[in-house]
């Protein structure tokens, strides 16, 4: 009676071991393809802005500093891909390069070509809100100039989003 008592409780103990790791093996797997999609997602970003980055040269400053914010944006987001361990981070470095493609679409504006298809929203872009027309400021003493379009005066473009908490 005890040994079959002690039988069953093992069996039972054993099930209950395989439904465990049965279980967290599958949520593994579920997180490796999670991660593999999101990789592959941001990889198709990159490689967008990678090919715009080494087929664009700017023309006039604006345009050239536009190519050169798309460019670290290539480069970091490059990075961030390659040590991204999670779904998260992956996305991180996809947000880096469609901040990139912002830039591309500065550049290409200021050139004067077409600036390609609209881009995805990137965090905080639309709290922030978008400049619609120039506008000429006094901020702690200097004089800030902001345009919907690049200009020699507006070369530094941002996409949007937040800076410091602003």
């Amino acid at each position: 009676m005890n040994s079959a008592l002690l039988i069953l409780i093992l069996v039972v103990v054993a099930v209950i071991g395989l439904a465990v790791w049965s279980s967290s093996r599958a949520t593994g797997n579920r997180a490796a393809a999670s991660l593999a999609d999101a990789k592959a997602d941001a990889r198709r970003v990159i490689e967008r802005l990678g090919g715009q980055v080494l087929n664009l040269t700017g023309t006039d400053e604006p345009s050239k500093q536009a190519l050169a914010d798309a460019s670290e944006r290539f480069t970091a987001a490059s990075s961030q891909i390659e040590q991204a361990t999670t779904a998260k981070q992956a996305m991180l470095a996809k947000e880096s390069a469609i901040e990139g493609l912002y830039y591309v679409r500065a550049a290409r504006t200021a050139m004067g070509m077409d600036p390609g298809p609209e881009l995805e929203a990137i965090a905080g872009q639309k709290a922030a809100g978008v400049v619609t027309e120039d506008r000429r400021i006094q901020f702690e003493g200097r004089e800030i100039e902001a345009s919907p379009v690049p200009t020699r005066r507006t070369a530094n473009y941002y996409p949007g989003g937040r800076v410091a908490g602003r």
